[in-house]
């Protein structure tokens, strides 16, 4: 099965050696997503809903450079530094997605890249 990079200039280009997302047969796999302001390359910091909007945001456009929508992805892996901030970003993420309901983890973790707060993956169907 052949593997595909996939990129946009939608999402923040990658911080390291890896690609945005990887396509392989039917499944898109998009790498974790910060929230940064791609124009900017700023680490969003002090409000969890936005910075939780703004990883969902970058998971999707990544997943639609990909070939496929929101409602073909099938889970989605959260990594938050802070368990305390997980019914504000339940709430951003409902809203987000709109009563489609993907698989999904959520684990606290002891840091995160740049220092953030909050990164989100996700795996996609075509």
């Amino acid at each position: 099965m052949k593997i595909k990079p996939v990129s946009t200039n939608k999402a923040p280009e990658a911080v390291g050696p890896y690609s945005q997302g990887i396509k392989t047969g039917s499944l898109i796999f998009t790498s974790g997503q910060l929230p940064i302001v791609p124009e900017t390359g700023e680490l969003i910091k002090g409000d969890i809903k936005k910075e939780t909007r703004l990883c969902l945001e970058h998971v999707l456009t990544v997943v639609e450079a990909g070939g496929a929508t929101l409602e073909d992805i099938v889970k989605v892996n959260i990594y938050i530094k802070d368990m305390g901030d997980f019914p504000l970003i339940n709430e951003e993420y409902e809203a987000f997605f709109k009563g489609h309901k993907p698989a999904r983890s959520c684990v606290q973790v002891a840091k995160l890249p740049r220092d953030g707060n909050i990164e989100i993956e996700a795996i996609a169907v075509l």
